[in-house]
């Protein structure tokens, strides 16, 4: 298990409660068959040195998930990340560490089924 960073340290409250959002998540990622789904998606993820450092596949998947249970767009998911702890904590972002995915990079990802010709199907 990896330290805690600054950023994660600050949303210690001794006194919280487990939300049903909370409860939910903690929920999908215990069922959820995470080394299927990145086996499934990783020959399809760029791996290309040019450019902009590639977000963690996982993270993207994670993302990915947050929006299909919530219903969430790509700009809104990317504010969330920033506001919500619970939904960092869920996607693996370190705010310490690397900065939250933003919404391009988040769009591509949703559609990279379409462009590999439905990936996955």
């Amino acid at each position: 298990m990896r330290k805690l960073t600054l950023a994660q340290q600050a949303e210690f409250q001794p006194h919280s409660k487990k939300t049903r959002r909370e409860q939910f998540l903690e929920v999908k990622n215990a069922v959820m068959p995470w080394a299927d789904f990145l086996a499934l998606v990783a020959p399809h993820y760029s791996k290309s040195e040019v450019g902009r450092k590639p977000v963690g596949l996982e993270i993207l998947l994670r993302v990915y998930l947050l929006q299909q249970s919530f219903a969430i767009s790509d700009p809104a998911v990317e504010d969330a990340l920033h506001e919500s702890p619970v939904l960092r904590r869920f996607a693996d972002v370190d705010l310490g560490r690397a900065p939250a995915p933003d919404e391009a990079t988040i769009l591509h990802f949703r559609h990279l089924p379409e462009a590999k010709k439905g990936c996955g199907q």
